[in-house]
């Protein structure tokens, strides 16, 4: 482990708890006390968010890997989709989510109805407040369409780059005023403790002062050595993106790539309400 990380896990007990980053044997028989919550306020501190929260919104996830015994001990799997509000507790720490998604391969369980009131239950009790929980059987994985995000893509501006610390003065407007909806395939950043890659594409809505496109693709590129985890990123990007630009209307859809089965697709708005697209060919 990288003193950087000590570091890291040093500065609060929830993160110092977490084993993420650390060698763990898998478990795979139901255990639920393998989740392991993050407190959202230790990244909204960081960025000003303290009092009411200026957006909506939701963390959107797809566990790929989902697998189980019926009672007669035959083999299911099952795409899962949880849906964390984002006024939760908690966020759900991503490592842990796999454990605890990992210890039903060899439970029996009696109904798939069974299956989504335990992954609900638990799930709730981890975030803090109550998830939605959905379980796509094989029978449905071919209405699972591939989509790119709707909008501009502003990624094919021949830029220069030298540096790749991050930058929220990078954030410029003209005189303007549009409703329009941007996105980048761009997005990278780092994880909070193990320092591996997060890749990402980014959807970003708006009304207000026209943002100039060259800076926000030089903002979110600036992303790449920063480490936070998935959904403080987009909080942060919405924050800045609201205090450097003034939109009047906002919203901030991730969709990342999976990892370890799993993708992490936060969503933050301040005008309308959360829905989640198709899957991106990435994912």
């Amino acid at each position: 482990m990288t003193n950087k990380t000590d570091e890291i896990r040093n500065s609060s007990p929830a993160l110092e708890n977490l084993t993420l980053g650390k060698t763990v044997e898998y478990v795979q028989t139901y255990s639920p006390d393998l989740l392991q919550a993050v407190p959202r306020s230790l990244s909204r501190q960081a960025i000003g968010l303290t009092d009411k929260l200026p957006f909506s919104g939701e963390d959107i996830w797809n566990g790929y890997e989902l697998s189980w015994l019926n009672l007669r001990g035959k083999p299911q799997v099952a795409i899962m989709q949880c849906i964390v509000p984002c006024d939760s507790p908690n966020l759900i720490e991503s490592k842990s989510f796999k454990l605890y998604l990992n210890s039903f391969n060899q439970s029996k369980v009696e109904s798939v109805e069974q299956l989504t009131q335990t992954l609900q239950s638990d799930l709730s009790n981890c975030a803090g407040k109550p998830v939605q929980i959905k379980v796509i059987l094989p029978k449905d994985f071919a209405a699972q369409k591939i989509q790119e995000m709707a909008g501009q893509n502003i990624d094919d501006q021949d830029l220069e780059f030298t540096d790749y610390q991050l930058d929220a003065s990078a954030l410029k407007v003209t005189a303007k005023q549009v409703s329009e909806t941007l996105y980048s395939n761009l997005l990278k950043s780092n994880c909070l403790i193990t320092n591996q890659p997060d890749w990402g594409s980014i959807m970003i809505r708006y009304t207000g002062a026209q943002i100039d496109q060259e800076s926000l693709l030089r903002y979110l590129i600036s992303f790449r050595m920063h480490n936070e985890f998935h959904e403080q990123c987009v909080e942060r990007i919405f924050r800045d993106i609201k205090h450097f630009c003034e939109p009047y209307k906002l919203t901030v859809y991730a969709r990342y790539t999976r990892r370890g089965g799993l993708d992490i697709n936060p969503f933050r708005s301040d005008f309308e309400s959360a829905y989640s697209i198709s899957r991106q060919a990435r994912q």
